[in-house]
């Protein structure tokens, strides 16, 4: 990954900030504002009213701005590993070489090598991703897209989980 500050990789005015409105994964009128300036996710509801924020490291922004702007569709792996490589304004040409270098590690069955530090910065942020109710999941040879975490009762399940292993 090109080592760029983050507002080298998302140049923006003071205030600009980026809104998502991610019909389906969020309630009606709900809306998650990205602050390129601090690197955080916001979930904003009417009033308004602030539920959530995390921060982003560059290299989780740098996967999860694609994931965001793809919603509700997937994200190619060539996508996000360009702009993982490259940054955010990865052009079509970046995205091409990713495509290329990707079909050449999977020809010489280097595919997990190759792609391991992608997963592991998007591991990062999808647990930080939990925390608003979303997940990031696997389109198998594809790529990755956005789905509802059913935090509510999954949680319980860790709360309790938790306990009896102190009992």
């Amino acid at each position: 990954m090109a080592s760029l500050t983050r507002r080298e990789r998302y140049p923006a005015g003071s205030n600009a900030m980026m809104p998502f409105r991610l019909t389906s994964l969020l309630e009606p009128d709900h809306v998650l504002f990205f602050n390129p300036k601090l690197g955080t996710l916001s979930h904003v509801a009417p009033g308004p009213e602030f539920l959530e924020e995390q921060q982003f490291t560059v290299s989780e922004l740098c996967l999860l701005i694609p994931l965001l702007e793809s919603y509700p569709h997937y994200c190619p792996y060539e996508q996000l590993l360009a702009s993982f490589e490259r940054g955010r304004q990865a052009s079509q040409e970046d995205i091409e070489r990713s495509r290329l270098r990707l079909q050449t590690a999977e020809y010489e069955g280097l595919w997990d090598e190759y792609i391991r530090p992608l997963r592991g910065s998007l591991s990062r942020a999808r647990l930080k991703l939990r925390r608003f109710g979303i997940d990031v999941v696997a389109v198998t040879v594809t790529g990755y897209m956005l789905k509802r975490f059913p935090y509510a009762s999954s949680q319980e399940g860790v709360d309790q989980g938790r306990f009896h292993a102190f009992v």
